[in-house]
């Protein structure tokens, strides 16, 4: 197909992921062939298009098409110059998809929290008013009352996206409601689940959005102050967020009296140290004040009574990310997408063992197989799936049985996980169930407060019997405790970490309990992953005596002379895997 040469847009993806891939290097070389050729192109960077696994993407964007290449380089970059700007023709060998003809990855997400993201150049407010943005707003000052904007975001079937999901119109309403000299509007973008990454690409790729968002839910609530909190280990989405503020200040969409209609709103960034429990809003409140991150007791909710006293409101980022959409399209057209009870999309960060790892976003009720195998491709090198976590540290393990079930909020709940803020961490069948419920209920413990006994002493107990079942000492004794302690947990732990942080152990022990058993009773790993319960063997007939185990060896617990068959000592042998890794003819074998 020709293209023009005229009125065409380079973008490159510099979200966190372009940039670690080498997207600043193809932005250099490409406004260096631009001058060099003197071609008539605008080159802006992006935020994250959500295919994290083609990074670095680059898009050459004409009148009436978008053509997507990846695993873009110096040199890729400038062949794609010279194919499509010079010769006019797509240089198809590099080409991920076109508009006209869009991936698999592409086909089955509907975006509208991330619908921005990877097209705008996240650091020019003319691109994102160009997209409509900021429109939400002049028509909620200009013609909606605060009740009226609650109503239709109630109508709109909007819940909170940062973990319980619930209903984000009843936090606004209670807010509005509560009396006080002042009220507050906070973004929590304290994300601080492992392998989640939602908030941080909506912020690097579409700031004003989250921004419009919190000005629409100040005004609903009656704030004129807001507060995003966003974890210091996102430089990147800070930056993008403080030349976003003064932007919008310059266009008096932020500040006082703005677009003259007498709404006063002003907006500040707090870096958060990153404690997972402040991601919890009333430790997340503490930690405003000035104080250690630590949950607060509820009743009085922040609604009543939150930062310095006052009524508070908090949502996490992709929830305020939705809110614009639905004031410009209208809680009709939101509510349409989705289930009865789950309305909307939802966006999730695929990864693990996934081939397509990367940001996702998926109408309600579409189901957990149509996520990992047609849009995320499958599992790495096709081995059998085993199971996907759900919900980080706070949620539990979806074995391969329950593959059909719906992304929905009441079915998700169903399995004993959550739907969190959307991690989805895939397992394949290499992954031991044991060892990844240790890994989380390490993080979970080490990220407790410790207020509580039960979540400060729990969890530690816990995590030291699962470290003594993965060295093949526990007992089948230890399961039963496990469940006891877990329940226990739940209920004695004053916030979400600790009421949570059991999932992973009691959802690993409902689905997998027979891989529990063989730690303890056959003291074998099934997943070949804990260290302790491996043993390494020599198979005579494959062995041609090549000494390179041996040399490969680091504490010499394998015999044998030069074309004879070698031995492991197996009570010298650590079993490090060196020797499985040196030897070329597959004559180690663990079990």
């Amino acid at each position: 197909m020709k293209t023009r040469e005229h009125n065409m847009i380079i973008r490159v993806g510099l979200g966190s992921c372009g940039i670690a891939a080498g997207g600043r290097k193809v932005l250099d070389e490409i406004e260096k062939e631009k001058e060099k050729n003197g071609y008539d192109l605008v080159v802006e960077p992006t935020g994250c298009v959500g295919m994290c696994f083609y990074e670095p993407i680059m898009d050459v964007v004409t009148d009436n098409n978008v053509y997507s290449y990846g695993y873009v380089d110096r040199e890729k970059a400038v062949e794609i110059l010279d194919s499509h700007i010079k010769n006019h023709e797509p240089k198809t060998e590099y080409l991920l998809y076109s508009k006209a003809e869009p991936a698999a990855y592409v086909k089955k997400q509907l975006k509208i929290a991330l619908e921005n993201c990877g097209v705008i150049n996240p650091e020019k407010i003319k691109d994102y008013i160009e997209k409509g943005g900021y429109k939400a707003l002049i028509k909620t000052l200009g013609n909606m009352t605060p009740e009226q904007v609650i109503d239709e975001i109630k109508k709109s079937g909007l819940r909170g996206r940062g973990g319980a999901g619930f209903p984000t119109w009843f936090k606004w309403d209670a807010a509005l409601k509560a009396k006080g000299d002042k009220k507050y509007m906070v973004c929590n973008a304290d994300e601080g689940d492992p392998g989640a990454f939602m908030d941080r690409s909506v912020l690097e790729g579409d700031p004003h959005r989250v921004i419009e968002g919190m000005l629409i839910g100040g005004y609903a609530i009656g704030a004129d102050e807001g507060i995003i909190y966003c974890r210091a280990e996102y430089p990147l989405a800070i930056a993008r967020l403080e030349k976003a503020i003064e932007q919008a200040k310059e266009k008096n969409y932020l500040g006082k009296n703005i677009l003259g209609k007498g709404f006063n709103f002003e907006l500040r960034i707090k870096k958060g140290a990153g404690a997972f429990v402040c991601g919890e809003e009333t430790a997340l409140i503490e930690s405003l004040e000035g104080k250690r991150g630590m949950p607060r007791l509820k009743p009085p909710f922040p609604a009543q009574s939150g930062y310095w006293k006052e009524p508070t409101n908090i949502n996490n980022v992709e929830t305020l990310a939705n809110v614009p959409w639905i004031i410009a399209n209208g809680a009709d057209q939101f509510a349409s997408v989705g289930t009865e009870k789950s309305k909307g999309t939802k966006v999730f960060a695929l990864s693990g063992k996934i081939k397509k790892g990367g940001l996702v976003e998926i109408p309600m009720g579409m189901t957990l197989r149509e996520v990992i195998f047609d849009i995320g491709g499958g599992i790495k090198e096709d081995k059998a799936f085993k199971a996907v976590q759900l919900g980080g540290p706070s949620g539990g393990c979806i074995p391969a049985e329950l593959l059909d079930t719906p992304v929905t909020y009441e079915d998700i709940n169903a399995t004993g996980a959550i739907m969190g803020s959307g991690g989805m961490v895939v397992m394949d069948e290499t992954t031991c169930m044991v060892d990844i419920a240790k890994f989380f209920l390490d993080f979970t413990c080490k990220e407790s407060c410790g207020k509580c006994t039960y979540c400060r002493i729990g969890t530690k107990r816990m995590l030291e019997i699962l470290e003594r079942i993965s060295i093949g000492e526990g007992k089948l004794e230890d399961l039963d405790e496990l469940e006891q302690l877990g329940n226990s947990i739940k209920d004695g732990s004053l916030c979400g970490l600790g009421q949570t942080a059991p999932n992973p152990v009691l959802t690993g022990l409902r689905y997998f309990r027979s891989e529990y058993e063989a730690h303890i009773i056959d003291k074998k790993c099934p997943a070949g992953q804990c260290k302790a319960l491996l043993t390494y063997t020599i198979d005579a007939e494959k062995c041609i005596g090549c000494t390179i185990c041996a040399k490969n060896c680091p504490v010499n617990a394998i015999e044998g002379i030069v074309r004879k068959t070698h031995i492991i000592d197996q009570d010298a042998c650590i079993q490090c895997g060196n020797c499985l890794t040196a030897c070329k003819f597959g004559a180690v074998k663990v079990e």
